[in-house]
């Protein structure tokens, strides 16, 4: 597990100020297994946040608690032009 330099308020800030926008996300599932999509942050609570995937195949919500964003299991990018 590697330090963080950034706290679980920052992570929920950071989220907070993506609510809307569009974003590329990538998750670790385990066992050498990354998903890659396209999403929106829909709705912010406070232990978790849900995402609308954009992805033609998937068009499902997807709900991510803030711990998997510090851990690093979550990486959250924002796209350029959103």
């Amino acid at each position: 597990m590697r330090k963080n330099s950034i706290s679980l308020e920052e992570v929920k800030n950071k989220i907070k100020e993506l609510k809307g926008k569009n974003i590329a996300m990538a998750i670790n599932r385990g066992r050498k297994k990354i998903d890659y999509f396209n999403a929106i942050i829909d709705n912010i609570y406070p232990s978790v946040f849900t995402v609308k995937v954009n992805e033609v195949n998937q068009l499902d919500t997807q709900t991510f608690s803030y711990f998997d964003v510090l851990c690093g299991d979550v990486e959250i990018k924002a796209l350029s032009g959103a």
